[in-house]
């Protein structure tokens, strides 16, 4: 058997998947990322490889394709290729029929249209700014001093919503933090903030193309709030993929790395 990998560095987190010749996932590894990209990468692709029986190594991968913001810094990887790309590839080996994609990584967001056959018809990118990521996430959660599983469900219990006017993380937060301590009901303040951001992903979803529906990429995928904020503000329908949608870099990544392992052999 052989297997083909792929290895998202990114900038907050660093994942990695192993595929089979059919394209099942027979390994992947999700790390918090270091300030050193090489030694986060080494890690990700040393424990996904013990998973797998016949790997010593990563150099023992058919094929291995690096991926994300630190994607020229994968040990041993034959290829790499923008993360943009492998999103939509990911989400499209997980659910062909979705052609929309926002991907709120830890520094920026992209909206991405895909086409038929998985690979980037469209995308746009916001990486100026930090509002609206995950480190923008992790800042809001620090300010409600939880941590972000917590968090993500807060503003789903609130009758009314707070809105925050900053546009800036660092505002944001001293704003947050203001209302926190005038007594504000911390679900509504959450409301708005959720609200905050499915407002900026308005954009991307129509450079995605998105009529109907869209799925989410990245961490903050798992956001429960901002899912049903961009439901009501984008009015889409966000769609659940199958797999864990913080892999889809890493998944899109090993679904190229297969694609052109067994084009190399034939």
């Amino acid at each position: 058997m052989k297997y083909y990998g792929g290895c998202d560095s990114g900038s907050t987190y660093t994942k990695c998947v192993i595929l089979d010749e059919t394209g099942k996932i027979i390994s992947d590894v999700t790390l918090r990322s270091r300030i050193n990209s090489v030694l986060s990468c080494q890690e990700a692709l040393d424990q996904a490889v013990e998973k797998v029986e016949g790997l010593a190594s990563a150099k023992d991968l058919d094929y291995l394709v690096g991926t994300g913001y630190g994607r020229n810094k994968v040990p041993f990887a034959d290829e790499n290729i923008s993360e943009i790309s492998c999103h939509a590839m990911g989400v499209h080996v997980s659910d062909p029929s979705v052609k929309a994609i926002i991907d709120i990584g830890g520094q920026d967001v992209k909206g991405i249209a895909v086409d038929t056959d998985g690979t980037v018809l469209n995308f746009a990118m916001n990486d100026k700014c930090a509002a609206g990521t995950g480190r923008f996430f992790e800042a809001m959660a620090r300010a409600f001093e939880m941590d972000l599983t917590e968090f993500s469900n807060l503003s789903l219990q609130a009758k009314n919503v707070i809105p925050i006017t900053a546009q800036c993380t660092v505002f944001a937060e001293s704003e947050v933090i203001s209302l926190v301590g005038e007594g504000k009901p911390m679900d509504e303040i959450a409301a708005g903030i959720e609200l905050s951001v499915a407002k900026r992903c308005f954009v991307m979803s129509k450079k995605a193309g998105a009529t109907d529906a869209i799925t989410l990429t990245g961490g903050c995928a798992k956001n429960a709030g901002l899912k049903a904020a961009i439901e009501k503000v984008l009015r889409l329908k966000v769609i659940d993929l199958p797999i864990d949608p913080q892999l889809m870099g890493a998944l899109g990544a090993a679904e190229y790395a297969r694609q052109k392992g067994m084009h190399k052999e034939a």
